[in-house]
């Protein structure tokens, strides 16, 4: 994970995001034990595990979203988890993307305000950010959809609209949790497919947590996490 003289492989250049030696826990209960994971720029890493393993725990302090106990968190260049929560959340609106297992979309918007939001938080004009997402309804199927609510979609149809939202604002790093978890084998290969296609288009780095292999099988890696632990990391077999 480091060079000879000890600095973080990020700043070396090709590598987007690294844990070191993070350990976090809540309460009494160890989640993260020394978990360490280096992922290259426009990898797409599948991180497995048992539940309970810290697997998504891994992904939210890479995110930013958790701060570890201790150890390091460095993207491209920058020691993420020393930096201010404002500085963070900025960095989570500019550079990164989330996708999670039930899309939390807002139940009050539109599907194509949802996922407009990214580039409206980031202060694109409202006419601007409604073109750009009403773009992605026809490579998402999703052609007719755009005015729809939550209530008014099926469970596939709302995943695909939270990927919409994750990618619109072309992130560094997409960070998707269980992105299939909620649905059925079609929509959840239809999921995956769109992903990584549109993933590889911008060149976005993906870290996927799942328990599915057929769902890791997308990926160019598979990472396992057992007890707080990256455990072992082999490229997937195609």
């Amino acid at each position: 994970m480091t060079g000879a003289n000890g600095s973080s492989l990020v700043q070396a250049g090709g590598v987007a995001i690294e844990g070191r030696n993070l350990v976090l826990s809540f309460g009494e209960t160890p989640a993260l034990q020394g978990a360490d994971l280096c992922v290259k720029r426009g990898e797409i890493v599948a991180v497995m595990g048992p539940s309970g393993s810290g697997k998504s725990t891994l992904l939210y302090c890479l995110a930013g979203i958790l701060v570890p106990d201790s150890g390091e968190v460095y993207f491209d260049g920058q020691r993420l988890d020393a930096m201010r929560e404002a500085e963070r959340s900025r960095l989570r609106r500019d550079r990164f993307g989330f996708v999670f297992q039930f899309g939390q979309l807002v139940p009050e918007l539109t599907a194509e305000e949802n996922v407009a939001l990214p580039l409206l938080l980031r202060g694109t004009h409202r006419e601007e950010a409604l073109r750009e997402a009403r773009s992605w309804f026809e490579q998402l199927e999703l052609e007719g959809m755009e005015r729809h609510r939550t209530g008014e979609m099926s469970g596939g149809q709302s995943q695909r609209v939270a990927l919409a939202r994750g990618l619109v604002a072309h992130p560094d790093v997409l960070f998707a949790d269980e992105p299939t978890g909620s649905l059925d084998s079609m929509n959840g290969e239809l999921v995956m497919g769109l992903l990584t296609r549109v993933a590889r288009q911008q060149g976005s780095t993906v870290i996927l947590v799942t328990h599915e292999p057929r769902v890791a099988a997308y990926a160019d890696r598979e990472v396992i996490v057992r007890d707080g632990r990256v455990s072992s990391m082999a490229p997937v077999m195609q």
